[in-house]
């Protein structure tokens, strides 16, 4: 038995979908990544390039992957069939169909790319297509390519919305081989981009699905309550424009971002908490726009993880739902069912405090073999003085290379806000990473070893990976259904996979009438 609710379950078609951007160099291996997604139950992902290490990682697991041709690639697609069929022989047919490729998306939103490449994409995707149908694969495997809302002329009102001039040279004749292979037109829709470049105009609440208010379009008098109807309404009136109103839609990315630069007051956890949230809960449970009420649409989240090689505002590193050492950056519920918490202005800034340190009660799934041996964590002393746990801190924190942006303002551990607390965080990953011995549990004597997981909450202790097994008691809560899910107006990109380890485990408690699953990465 599922352990999540499957769309079907829910009353609807639409999927919800979460993109693995992999820009990062710390990142776990693909085989831990495919680990942790089959626990979260996760249908469809998608991915940015072709990289075989995640197309083995992925095969066995029935999972729907969309698999991406980098725009460096656009050029060599486009010029020769020889290229692309040698490409499809030695790149996906050794993995088809054990790995379940179903899609493949040809350049990433080219018209925002600084080497516009619109002319590569169609010869690209037509010599792909041609590669396919050798194998027989191209009724089996669609063909698109994403693009940014920046595409669009205007997008408001939605009724006015036209594809931009420049583009329609190339947008056209994809269209037509869109209609021909029954293939969807891929958007990407970031309503967290249209409030920051333009909050004196634009509410946060209507960004974030949480108006009270209605915005009407004059010309058709139809009103919208969310930003994201209006953006997905607009491409809808663009399509039909063009004389192409059957083309189906996918957003294949859409998030919010978790933290940003201070002139991003809109990126924080509980304002990303809120609209993934509010955006699964309508898809699932109320489809459809006002233009297209009741229309099924699948929609793949940005992101799986933080990833820290993207170029840009600080905004660009913080779409994840994890970070790279594991923890979970905000509690989300995949069914949409759960409370949500309000906007979070610059007037507004709250942080929540987190249950006791290991008060948590969850069982443990052990993945990948065997139990290994007794787990231990080391934690501050409370009999240590605050001057002698900050200096030993503030140690871990510099020389000692521990990562502790965990215990900063609006992490997840950063409450309860003392110096024990996060001196023990801080101490335990710098004793997990130098490989657990009581050696590394030293820090001058202000530190001690301890069996009971200290975790609580989304603040996740660190340990280190048995050599028998790989199991981890996780905390935090992600509830529900993940069907499947990388970038904004214009979308990060995505590069090489970092190479440490992640240990996954599973803490399972019934909340009728669904099941609430916590789950966490450690690595």
């Amino acid at each position: 038995m599922s352990l999540f609710k499957t769309v079907a379950e829910l009353g609807a078609a639409s999927n919800i979908g979460i993109c693995y951007g992999r820009n990062a160099d710390n990142l776990p291996s693909p085989n831990k990544v495919s680990e942790l997604i089959q626990h979260l139950n996760i249908k469809f992902v998608r991915i940015y390039d072709y990289n075989i290490d995640v197309l083995k990682a992925f095969a066995n697991t029935n999972i729907e992957l969309m698999i991406g041709v980098p725009n460096a690639d656009l050029l060599a697609f486009a010029q020769f069939q020889s290229n692309v069929d040698t490409w499809l022989r030695n790149n996906i047919l050794p993995y088809y169909p054990t790995t379940k490729i179903t899609s493949i998306s040809v350049g990433l939103e080219v018209t925002e790319a600084p080497d516009n490449a619109t002319g590569l994409v169609l010869p690209a995707m037509q010599n792909i297509h041609t590669a396919l149908k050798k194998a027989g694969l191209d009724k089996k495997i669609k063909i698109s390519s994403s693009h940014s809302l920046a595409i669009l002329s205007r997008s408001f009102p939605p009724s006015s919305a036209t594809f931009s001039k420049k583009h329609s040279a190339f947008l056209k004749p994809m269209l037509e081989f869109l209609v021909e292979n029954d293939s969807p037109f891929m958007i990407d829709l970031y309503p967290y981009y249209a409030y920051r470049d333009s909050a004196e105009k634009v509410q946060l609440e209507y960004a974030l699905f949480e108006s009270s208010s209605q915005v009407v379009d004059p010309a058709t008098g139809l009103l919208y309550s969310n930003m994201f109807d209006a953006q997905l309404d607009a491409v809808y009136f663009a399509l039909t424009a063009m004389n192409f109103k059957s083309v189906k839609v996918m957003v294949t990315e859409s998030g919010w971002p978790s933290k940003g630069s201070p002139k991003e007051t809109a990126a924080t956890p509980d304002n990303a908490l809120a609209y993934n949230t509010n955006l699964i809960r309508h898809v699932i449970g109320d489809p459809g726009t006002p233009a297209k009420p009741g229309e099924e649409i699948d929609v793949y989240l940005f992101s799986l993880f933080n990833e820290n090689r993207k170029p840009g505002m600080e905004s660009e590193r913080n779409w994840g739902m994890f970070y790279a050492n594991g923890t979970s950056v905000y509690a989300l519920d995949f069914t949409g069912e759960s409370a949500v918490p309000g906007p979070v202005s610059p007037s507004n800034s709250t942080t929540g405090v987190s249950p006791s340190p290991g008060d948590n009660g969850n069982s443990t799934v052990t993945i990948g073999g065997g139990g290994g041996g007794a787990k231990k964590w080391c934690v501050a002393s409370s009999q240590a003085s605050v001057t002698e746990l900050q200096s030993a801190l503030d140690w871990a924190c510099g020389p000692g290379n521990v990562d502790c942006s965990a215990v900063q303002p609006n992490q997840p551990c950063f409450e309860p806000d003392t110096v024990l607390s996060h001196a023990s965080y801080a101490f335990n990953t710098y004793y997990q990473q130098s490989g657990g011995s009581s050696l590394d549990c030293s820090f001058g004597g202000v530190s001690v070893e301890v069996d009971k997981d200290p975790s609580y909450g989304n603040c996740l202790y660190m340990i280190a990976p048995s050599t028998d097994g790989m199991n981890r008691t996780m905390a935090g809560n992600i509830t529900g259904n993940i069907t499947a899910i990388d970038s904004p107006l214009a979308s990060p990109s995505t590069s090489n996979e970092g190479i440490r380890q992640m240990v996954v485990s599973v803490a399972v408690s019934a909340l009728l009438p669904c099941f609430v699953v916590s789950l966490s990465l450690l690595w």
